[in-house]
């Protein structure tokens, strides 16, 4: 039977007691998916609360725990990571992360901000540990979610093996972050502006349309040679009932952390950095700020930002030496 199928099964509590050592559903619940949105990725979908609202995962596979975070933009899922949870579900046990505001987690309009995403992964941890019964886990994050990761793993060292950081933001050459603990780069001017009376959800609908969704996945692939599948989930997702709260929120910089840098150098656990030559992202000039640091290990794939869609096996590979040795 279908691990998505079961999961709505009356018994879903059993489904993990297969495998995984103890489970609360107090903790965790399975869910089914909502009409009209395929799965991101393979497995069963649980959902866990941060801040009285639920966050979801996808999870597969058997083995140490992994968990991997997505981007933020527009139209992000866990369908951002597939090919990273299709290979390692061979060999892990894979938790695929839909932050709050994407995919099946709670789109609801409040207020999108790195404390609630990082929260989100604080709460995910949780769960995983619970689940797996693992004292920490190894986590993955793409692009913006590196700041939300690498916050999680400064305020809980103890829960993080390891740290991986795929093309991550605030350090490019003209960032400056270096603000006070917890300050982000919100407009709030500009976040008014778009919650006012029809702006937003006409600027959200204009940003979703299907041909400039694939306009900005050629810029981040830096090719017209795009994973389909994922284009086509981006655009399902961003049609869903409250997609452009947490959208608003990162155009008007919410989402961005003023003091970045200060966390990237605060990390302490083994850290693996990895970001593409072409698009619109590869500028990391800065990254000679953790480059020395015996810690850090900086990979340079010859790709995009999303290295792992376009080299699948070198980027497993090196990620996996990476995870060998920490």
């Amino acid at each position: 039977m279908d691990a998505l199928t079961r999961a709505n099964d009356a018994g879903k509590d059993l489904i993990w007691r297969e495998w995984l050592p103890s489970t609360s559903t107090a903790a965790a619940a399975a869910i089914p998916l909502p009409a009209k949105v395929d799965a991101a990725v393979n497995g069963q979908v649980l959902s866990v609360q941060s801040g009285g609202l639920p966050v979801n995962l996808y999870v597969s596979g058997n083995g140490p725990p992994l968990l991997l975070i997505h981007s933020v933009n527009a139209a992000a899922s866990a369908a951002e990571v597939r090919p990273l949870h299709d290979h390692f579900e061979r060999t892990r046990t894979v938790f695929s992360i839909d932050l709050p505001g994407y995919g099946l987690s709670d789109r609801s309009d409040r207020a999108y901000t790195p404390r609630v995403m990082t929260d989100a992964l604080h709460a995910a941890t949780a769960l995983i540990r619970q689940l797996t019964g693992a004292p920490s886990v190894d986590a993955l994050a793409v692009s913006l979610s590196s700041e939300f990761l690498a916050r999680a793993a400064t305020e809980a060292p103890a829960h993080f093996r390891s740290v991986a950081l795929v093309s991550p933001t605030g350090l490019g050459r003209k960032d400056k972050r270096r603000g006070s603990e917890g300050s982000t780069l919100a407009m709030p001017w500009l976040l008014s502006t778009l919650r006012g009376p029809g702006w937003g959800a006409w600027l959200f609908k204009g940003l979703t349309r299907p041909g400039v969704i694939r306009f900005f996945l050629n810029k981040t692939w830096g090719s017209r040679d795009i994973d389909e599948q994922m284009w086509r989930l981006a655009v399902a997702n961003a049609q869903q009932p409250g997609a452009e709260h947490a959208p608003l929120h990162f155009i008007s910089g919410g989402l961005f952390s003023r003091d970045i840098q200060n966390v990237y150098e605060s990390l302490h656990q083994p850290t693996w950095m990895s970001h593409g030559v072409r698009g619109d992202f590869t500028d990391y000039a800065q990254k000679t700020l953790v480059a020395g640091k015996p810690n850090w290990r900086i990979t340079v794939f010859q790709t995009g930002a999303l290295p792992y869609f376009e080299q699948t096996e070198l980027f497993c590979a090196d990620y996996q030496t990476f995870l060998d040795a920490a």
